[in-house]
């Protein structure tokens, strides 16, 4: 067998692999004797009809394309495994038949590779340090978000509807005068001002008192989902039945002890002022570390295989498909609701899955050039940090940890070595 190739496009190579004719023959032989039992022929039993039989019956070629997959199998990944410094596939090969005839095959496998990568400069740059401070609107938001989850819905009478409420309401829509799918409901709770409506149905509301019934004028979006009704005038019958506004619980040491375990709504403002703290400073660095990926990034090169970023979209469209499936929709309502087909939906995230994929290529790109990696000795420590943590010993806890496990505590250990190593090595203000 003799192999050559070359680069093509887009970080692509393309390997032309030729078969002697002994090769060859070897290849459809083991063909012969995969698919022997499926040929039938009188005067033979099953799986035992002699291969020149069956080249005379139904031609030499009959066995050409499971040799082909045979001589495929064998040859490519022998290549990949000689070839490892040069050809890194990033995805399945498309094969391709130059020449094939009963002296041998020619045939070629084009495959996506990863790409080689033009680093910009990621040492010496400037970056400007990201910071979020604490103040005192942001604990009083957090203390109203507490007593908001504790607050009670209280049944209000003798006033009007006003935003804030959660009303009870009948409605039938109607377009020019005939109803609709899906404008009609009984009982259907509606908070005012939540903008769970289309504009202007809640602002209708508002003003309404119980057991009154109203006609409610509105118009669709021109965007809304609903293509039929997208723009259009639309007259709803309203009936209000219920009003109830939510009423705060009084925050007192006591209330704070009970729900939190903090001893006073001080220590409490304290402990959550504190929370605050560190979630901003796990922002920040967030943010300053994607900063400087990002100024790397940009400053890098690299032409990326189509392979890579289709890959990248399915991973997204992925994600995507888990969260609409926690709130109870699939893929192809979600797309009716957008007005949009698989394919638009798909592009729209290409930017994002290119940009992803370029930053990962060049994080790489920068582990492999500093020889940045995870020893043993610091796998050991981490290991012995969660294992404190989850208040086991380290033998006990390294029992439980899987090869999986292993491999995303090694990867975490890389990233944390990675962005010391860029911020000491840049200039951060």
């Amino acid at each position: 067998m003799k192999y050559t190739y070359e680069s093509a496009e887009k970080s692509t190579v393309k390997i032309t692999i030729t078969l002697t004719e002994k090769e060859w023959t070897e290849a459809q032989d083991k063909a012969y004797e995969k698919t022997k039992a499926k040929y039938r022929v009188n005067g033979f039993r099953k799986g035992h009809v002699p291969k020149h039989v069956i080249d005379r019956m139904y031609g030499k070629e009959v066995f050409y394309e499971d040799a082909e997959n045979e001589a495929f199998g064998k040859y490519y990944y022998d290549i990949l495994q000689k070839e490892t410094e040069n050809i890194f596939p990033v995805d399945s090969p498309v094969i391709g038949i130059e020449k094939i005839d009963e002296k041998g095959l020619t045939m070629t496998a084009t495959v996506a590779v990863k790409p080689e990568v033009k680093i910009g400069a990621y040492k010496g740059i400037k970056i400007e340090k990201v910071e979020y401070n604490v103040n005192d609107d942001d604990v009083e938001t957090e203390v109203n978000r507490l007593l908001e989850q504790h607050a009670e819905d209280v049944a209000i009478e003798g006033r009007a509807a006003k935003n804030g409420d959660k009303t009870v309401i009948d409605y039938s829509g109607s377009v020019g005068g005939v109803k609709f799918d899906g404008g009609t409901a009984e009982k259907q709770n509606l908070t005012l001002g939540s903008g769970q409506f289309i504009p202007g149905f809640e602002d209708g509301v508002v003003g309404m008192n119980i057991g009154e019934t109203k006609d409610i004028s509105v118009k669709f979006p021109e965007d809304y989902g609903a293509k039929d009704l997208a723009g259009k005038d639309a007259v709803f019958t309203v009936t209000l039945h219920e009003i109830k506004e939510k009423k705060l619980p009084e925050l007192t040491d006591e209330f704070v002890k009970e729900k939190t375990g903090d001893e006073s709504v001080e220590a409490y403002k304290k402990a959550v002022r504190e929370r605050l703290e560190q979630a901003n400073a796990r922002r920040a660095k967030a943010e300053t570390e994607d900063k400087i990926i990002k100024a790397i990034t940009d400053a890098s090169e690299v032409e990326i295989p189509d392979a890579l970023i289709e890959r990248q979209i399915d991973n997204i469209v992925q994600n995507v498909t888990y969260q609409l499936m926690y709130s109870g929709m699939n893929l192809e309502t979600y797309l009716k609701y957008l007005g949009k087909t698989e394919k638009e939906f798909r592009d729209g995230y290409r930017a994002q899955a290119e940009n992803n994929v370029k930053s990962q290529l060049v994080i790489d790109k920068i582990l492999t050039d500093e020889k940045i990696e995870a020893t043993e000795e610091d796998m050991e420590k981490k290991i012995a940090e969660l294992a404190e943590k989850a208040k086991k010993t380290v033998e006990e806890y390294s029992k439980d940890v899987n090869d999986k496990q292993r491999e995303y505590i090694n990867n975490e250990i890389v990233i944390d070595k990675l962005f010391k190593f860029l911020t000491e090595n840049n200039e951060i203000a």
